[in-house]
């Protein structure tokens, strides 16, 4: 076997973690492992496994429980989460997660997430500052986990999935997701709502069950812009590629990226320069993407002594689909962690709506499928507040031979239902091209 972690680098620790057990300890030994190696190696020996990838390439895997936090139900769950981070006696970054709705999950395929969670793991590598952590609760003797890293061999390179034998199925079908649409543009044209994002789901079941982290590796490999993640809860894990940031928070200084309107790559330069220069001079696009930016910045707004908002989006282009972005950025009046600029924010009008609780009130009468995390939050966050957040979109959830894979589009007054049938099913490629390749 070839050992992940040297010897020498399991001395280290075990002397950093000597003395009294009475208190959460953590050591922490530079190393140039690669965090995706370490849950690859590890995973399937541990009930939680955790990554997280932000395109700037700084990246944090994790494995096993040193402490976590499940906030209750309700519209304060950020807020609660906050509030337990905010307690724990480490400086080492904890990876956070939250559902769509404030209630969270409701069906069983998503058994194992809570509301929002924060975990500090057993065992961490960071990238961005070269190190290996060991992080051991209160009366918890240290040589478990030392122990444990003496097993972890490094992993064979991931190989693409292959499942000959595959079925695919969608939830609603097309036919009664069109209907919704054409439900949802009823009540933008009556005024009820100016905007809504309904989602779908599309469920994959394979001969084989995939292996969540290898997947992720082809996403990180394939898509480098976007921020990459893989949350696993007992025999199931959310993997995704999201192009989208939430928010996040460095000392004062805060980010968030919207993107609202949508379009397809063209398959040659010219035509993908097309339709970039359609989507930015679309006003059905435009008029989207300004519900998204307005509703963010007014809620910063009053966090801030500085918000600078471009007049105008950007154009950001993906594997399969380019977007209209604005890159809003601040310095806060005062500390704020991450997880309450989150609970200010979310659900932004790109997952939810606008009014925000009108659209929250539509989908929860018309929508069928049950989003979970999906739509929700996914990053990681330190105790004094700072992190990084995406929302968890382009993302599908696994749980042995059945991958559920989610995707939507935003609904505004010059929506046609056929066109935003076409937009999740761009949305959806990266996670079905894995899952059904043959």
């Amino acid at each position: 076997m070839s050992r992940l972690i040297p010897p020498r680098l399991i001395e280290l620790l075990a002397g950093a973690l000597a003395g009294p057990e009475d208190r959460l300890r953590s050591a922490t030994v530079p190393t140039e492992l690669d965090p995706l190696d370490l849950v690859r190696a590890g995973a399937h020996s541990y009930g939680w496994a955790g990554y997280f990838r932000s395109p700037t390439g700084s990246e944090l895997g994790g494995l096993g429980v040193a402490w976590r936090s499940n906030a209750r139900s309700g519209a304060g769950r950020l807020q609660e989460l906050h509030e337990a981070v905010e307690a724990v006696a480490t400086d080492t970054p904890l990876l956070v997660g939250f559902a769509f709705g404030h209630q969270g999950p409701r069906l069983p395929e998503w058994d194992g997430f809570a509301p929002a969670t924060a975990v500090l793991p057993l065992i961490l590598a960071n990238s961005e500052s070269g190190t290996l952590t060991i992080s051991v609760p209160a009366g918890r003797s240290a040589d478990e986990a030392l122990r444990a890293l003496t097993f972890l061999a490094i992993p064979e390179p991931a190989l693409a999935f292959e499942a000959a034998d595959h079925v695919i199925e969608s939830r609603p079908s097309p036919a009664e997701w069109r209907a919704e649409v054409t439900e949802a543009l009823g009540a933008i044209r009556s005024g009820a709502l100016e905007k809504v994002v309904l989602g779908r789901s599309v469920t994959v079941r394979t001969e084989v069950p995939a292996l969540p982290f290898d997947l992720l590796a082809s996403l990180r490999n394939g898509y480098p812009e976007s921020y990459r993640f893989g949350w696993q809860e007992g025999d199931a894990a959310l993997v995704g590629a999201s192009p989208e940031l939430l928010v996040a928070r460095h000392g004062l200084e805060i980010t968030s990226n919207p993107l609202a309107g949508s379009a397809a790559r063209g398959e040659r330069d010219q035509e993908d320069e097309r339709l970039g220069r359609a989507l930015i001079a679309s006003d059905k696009d435009r008029s989207e993407h300004v519900f998204v930016v307005e509703d963010m910045a007014a809620r910063l707004e009053p966090l801030t002594e500085r918000l600078l908002v471009p007049s105008e989006p950007q154009l950001r282009k993906f594997q399969t689909v380019q977007h209209l972005s604005t890159q809003i950025t601040g310095t806060l009046r005062a500390p704020m962690s991450v997880l309450e600029l989150a609970h200010r924010l979310h659900p932004t009008p790109a997952v939810g709506g606008n009014p925000r609780d009108e659209a929250l009130a539509f989908l929860d009468k018309i929508e069928s499928i049950d989003r979970g995390w999906y739509g929700g939050g996914i990053g990681w966050m330190r105790p004094d507040g700072e992190g990084e957040l995406a929302l968890a979109l382009r993302c599908g959830l696994l749980r042995d031979h059945t991958a559920h894979l989610y995707a939507g589009a935003g609904i505004v007054a010059a929506s046609d239902p056929e066109e935003e049938l076409l937009e999740t099913r761009l949305k959806l490629r990266p996670m079905l091209d894995l899952l059904s390749a043959s």
